[in-house]
């Protein structure tokens, strides 16, 4: 595969525009981790290749990785194998609370515009995806080294990388960073947390390799559709309680 085709990775690894500043990288960052492209206790690259990735000085990285020791994603060890180091957090929020603090309309309002940049990005990606592209995409649904979530979050920031729109790719990261957590993993009012995407993302995925964008467009829109339908029953059941 080409250098230049976009990854997940690559996409949260792009470098900032000239006047971001530490808090962009710690956001970029943040992102890796939570979308589980950087692993519990894996090294981050040193100081001078985060820069030149990003494009920043050395002291800006430094900032982002002060800010990221505070709040407890970063750990850096002194001495031979030293560095920094992710550390995953180990807790969850509170679903429950979050989802009680968000209005109905809210909640709507936010996935039907995640969904509209979601079903934008799978069109894209059916038009301009190679079959190295379709490769990384089932990894990415094949992964089971984490929480239900990080999966789905990675699986459409692959597929929204693969579209090779930046700008849809920056939304995706956006809106699955502010519903995602709660919109891929609601505890259901029976008890049941345990859903499997893995068919929705099979159709997905072969939609996007036989090239008909209008299909994949479709199936996603259903996929995040149902997610909110799961997301609302919970809500309401717990502004009844």
């Amino acid at each position: 595969m080409g250098t230049d085709r976009a990854s997940a990775r690559s996409v949260v690894f792009a470098p900032l525009d000239p006047h971001s500043r530490a808090e962009t990288v710690v956001r970029r960052l943040t992102d890796a981790i939570t979308f589980g492209l950087l692993t519990d206790a894996q090294q981050l690259p040193s100081e001078a290749d985060l820069a030149a990735q990003f494009g920043v000085s050395r002291v800006t990285v430094r900032e982002a990785l002060v800010a990221l020791r505070q709040q407890n994603l970063v750990e850096t060890r002194r001495g031979r194998g030293g560095g920094s180091f992710v550390r995953t957090p180990a807790a969850k929020d509170d679903l429950r609370t979050r989802l009680t603090e968000l209005s109905l309309p809210t909640v709507r309002d936010t996935a039907d515009h995640y969904a509209a940049i979601a079903g934008a990005a799978a069109r894209l990606a059916a038009q301009r995806a190679d079959a190295d592209d379709i490769l990384r995409i089932e990894e990415v649904d094949a992964d089971a080294s984490g929480p239900l979530h990080r999966m789905e979050r990675a699986y459409h920031l692959e597929v929204a990388a693969v579209a090779q729109s930046a700008r849809l790719a920056r939304e995706e990261i956006r809106f699955a960073t502010e519903l995602g957590t709660l919109l891929w993993s609601p505890v259901l009012p029976d008890g049941d947390n345990a859903y499997d995407p893995h068919a929705d993302h099979r159709g997905i995925t072969a939609a996007i390799a036989a090239g008909d964008g209008d299909l994949a467009r479709k199936l996603t829109e259903d996929h995040l559709e149902r997610a909110v339908e799961r997301l609302v029953t919970l809500h309401l059941t717990l502004i009844e309680q």
